[in-house]
């Protein structure tokens, strides 16, 4: 009899998904604040275009940057972390022993199953931190590459979202009807970028889609509110 193979289907770019979300929201909600504010003023087209364009340019170098830092500041914790484990295994290793016992205990193995399995993983010192580091402080590996690439992603994600509430402007006439256009496209927007979001993570789709449109909707009328009353 055939045997199905059986295959796991997990997501593991959470990262990458992370940086995308926060690029493409905030690109979505900002400009789209802004050219409504403007627009509401009285501008002209092109002054909410330049405007636009120019928030985009701030925005994503700014969201760009702070992934970068964010994702180097995770990078040099775990390098802190690790070596702090390293002196630890060297200058009290019964301790840390004592700890990896700990550790397997938790996991439901008695006295006489978890000894063999301390003393075996002691005796390599690179194993034994990797054990500490993921098991007892929950820190994984970090891509030494992962501050670049968190850059470029939430910095291109942001310019996708910031282009999409600003193409109105670019291309009709009527300042009413650019605002109304920008809207609609706006929220369009948010719920197709939620429910592709859902299908890659493993969320229901439309949940995901109606959720994206509510928080990005709110986030994006108390921003053009604030537009308005400043403006």
């Amino acid at each position: 009899m055939p045997v199905t193979p059986h295959i796991e289907r997990h997501f593991t770019a959470t990262d990458t998904v992370r940086d995308i979300v926060i690029g493409m929201s905030d690109g979505l909600t900002v400009p789209f604040a802004l050219a409504a504010g403007i627009s509401g003023a009285g501008a002209a087209s092109n002054i909410v275009v330049t405007a636009g364009l120019a928030e985009i340019a701030a925005g994503s170098i700014a969201m760009g940057l702070g992934g970068y830092l964010a994702a180097r500041t995770d990078i040099e914790h775990y390098e802190t972390e690790r070596q702090r484990e390293i002196d630890e295994t060297e200058q009290v290793p019964e301790k840390e022993r004592g700890e990896v016992a700990e550790i397997f205990r938790e996991y439901g193995l008695t006295e006489a199953e978890l000894k063999p399995l301390v003393t075996t993983l002691s005796k390599d010192r690179k194993r034994w931190v990797d054990f500490m580091m993921r098991f007892e402080l929950g820190l994984d590996t970090p891509d030494p590459k992962r501050a670049r690439q968190s850059a470029l992603t939430i910095a291109i994600s942001y310019i996708a979202g910031g282009l999409i509430p600003l193409s109105p402007y670019m291309l009709l006439s009527s300042l009413n009807t650019s605002l109304r256009v920008s809207i609609g496209v706006t929220l369009l927007a948010l719920f197709l970028f939620g429910f592709f979001k859902g299908q890659f993570t493993g969320m229901n789709p439309l949940r995901s889609g109606a959720q994206t449109v509510l928080v990005g909707g709110l986030a994006a009328g108390v921003a053009f509110g604030l537009a308005r009353l400043i403006g």
